[in-house]
């Protein structure tokens, strides 16, 4: 991660006598919970300390999290990292801010977490250079919706106490459903790809998106533009970094995509299907292997796609494992309303190169550069946990070269078009179709975490989510009401 040039504290008590000289007033210390949802707690700048750094503070009820601790063992550390210090720009003087991405330690006991899905990236880093790789390198792209205003009533909390309903109102000056002068330009469902201003009415605020990312975070943005679908969907691509640096990118962009829509009032939002009708919003991860300065990937002489015996076998286990992947890489209940034919969503796993129907493909956008050879996995959504995702990606692809597994012959067809049997002549199997199918997959085959994943991690992981599956299938939707009102 690149940073501002005024922040190169190589010691905590360097960055301390920064943060004085500076007078910065507060600290943000963040980390995010099994879900991958965002936390934070403030501390006045005067109060951090060398030893924080090595010894952490105590500051964290671990029983109030998701997924981390029960009650009666709920003492726990923040242990700021050193590298994640940033500004947030959105405090001026008095009340200059800066943040510190956190590890989490237990309270007494003083070990490492195992519930913290930043160390379960820590792990992953580990397990590559184990299996004898010097880095790995990752590029999602994520996609995201902006809305005008989201409207639920009655609360949700409120409606699942009384069972009295509830129903939600998307807002959208692209939408077609708007009505009115508040619609200006509408776009048609999937028809907002690559539409310039002033159809595309999301540039600007794109663009302050894209300046705080490289201004303040040090994230070196590629390119940005509206997407396929109507009413606001994005996406803001970033150039590729090792797989803990750009953990804590996508962390950080999530942060800086909601809290810039915010003050342009409007709401950004990383659900993956809003929208009935349209596309939703993937995270296809670019990734690869790198040992001694060589991309093991990259292989001139292969004559389909350049692509390594290793990659080959990296991409043998993203496809032998994609369907016990996507309880990591596509972790809600909505997840799969995206995951259906004919949205542009990957529903077959298959490998192929340039092929966008495939769940694994190559990109050939280039003949013959060592660099950008690399696999695109085509799954995840951007409601995942960013940090177990990228360290359950990469374990699927080791375990894929470990075992050498070999994702069989390409397939250079519209997979969407072929027909059932013609499908299954080529072996090409289906992803799951709904998060409690999700889980069962991965509660069989999940082995391959187990260097990686802590047990209690993904025990808890577990519970989780199939209480958010329960959630879900215990209340009925408009649609059921549309159907069977009148039976």
């Amino acid at each position: 991660m690149r940073g501002p040039e005024s922040l190169h504290a190589t010691s905590p008590e360097r960055l301390i006598e920064q943060l004085r000289r500076e007078e910065v007033r507060w600290i943000d210390l963040q980390f995010v919970d099994l879900t991958g949802l965002l936390q934070h707690v403030t501390i006045p700048a005067h109060h951090l300390e060398a030893r924080h750094f090595s010894e952490g503070i105590p500051k964290l009820d671990g029983s109030s999290i998701r997924g981390f601790t029960d009650i009666h063992e709920s003492d726990m550390r923040l242990a700021p990292d050193i590298t994640t210090l940033r500004p947030l720009p959105w405090y001026a003087p008095p009340h200059k801010t800066y943040r510190l991405i956190c590890n989490i330690w237990e309270g007494f006991r003083h070990e490492r977490f195992s519930r913290d899905p930043r160390y379960a990236a820590e792990r992953a880093v580990q397990q590559a250079a184990n299996q004898g790789f010097s880095i790995s390198y990752w590029g999602p792209e994520l996609e995201f919706f902006v809305f005008d205003r989201v409207r639920i009533d009655p609360s949700p909390l409120g409606a699942a106490q009384s069972g009295s309903g509830s129903g939600y109102q998307l807002q959208s000056a692209e939408a077609p459903w708007t009505s009115g002068e508040f619609n200006l330009l509408p776009f048609a469902m999937k028809g907002g790809y690559y539409a310039a201003p002033p159809r595309d009415g999301l540039a600007d605020l794109r663009n302050e998106m894209s300046r705080v990312l490289e201004d303040d975070f040090g994230i070196e943005v590629e390119a940005h533009h509206h997407e396929v679908a109507t009413s606001g969907q994005c996406e803001i691509n970033i150039r590729f970094a090792p797989l803990m640096e750009m953990a804590d990118s996508i962390t950080s962009m999530k942060m800086v995509i909601k809290r810039t829509a915010l003050l342009y009032n409007r709401v950004a939002t990383f659900m993956p299907k809003p929208i009935f009708g349209d596309n939703g919003s993937g995270m296809h991860t670019h990734q690869s292997l790198w040992k001694d300065g060589k991309n093991t990937f990259y292989d001139a002489d292969e004559p389909y796609a350049e692509v390594s015996q290793t990659c080959r076998y990296y991409i043998g286990g993203l496809m032998a494992h994609s369907q016990a992947l996507t309880a990591i890489t596509n972790p809600t209940t909505n997840s799969y309303r995206r995951l259906v034919p004919g949205y542009e969503a990957p529903v077959f796993i298959a490998w192929a190169r340039g092929n966008r129907s495939a769940n694994c493909r190559v990109p050939v956008y280039e003949k013959t550069v060592e660099k950008a050879k690399r696999v695109e996995f085509r799954t995840p959504d951007p409601s995942c946990n960013i940090y177990l995702a990228l360290a359950a990606m990469q374990a699927a692809g080791l375990d894929g070269i470990k075992h050498k597994l070999d994702p069989g012959n390409p397939v250079d067809e519209d997979i969407y078009k072929l027909t059932p049997h013609h499908r299954r002549e080529l072996g090409i199997k289906e992803l799951p179709g709904s998060l409690r199918e999700s889980l069962d997959h991965l509660e069989s085959d999940h082995a391959f975490l187990d260097e990686v994943f802590p047990k209690d991690l993904l025990e808890h992981y577990f519970e989780l989510k199939r209480q958010e599956t329960l959630d879900v299938a215990l209340r009925p939707t408009p649609l059921e009401f549309s159907l069977y009102l009148d039976v």
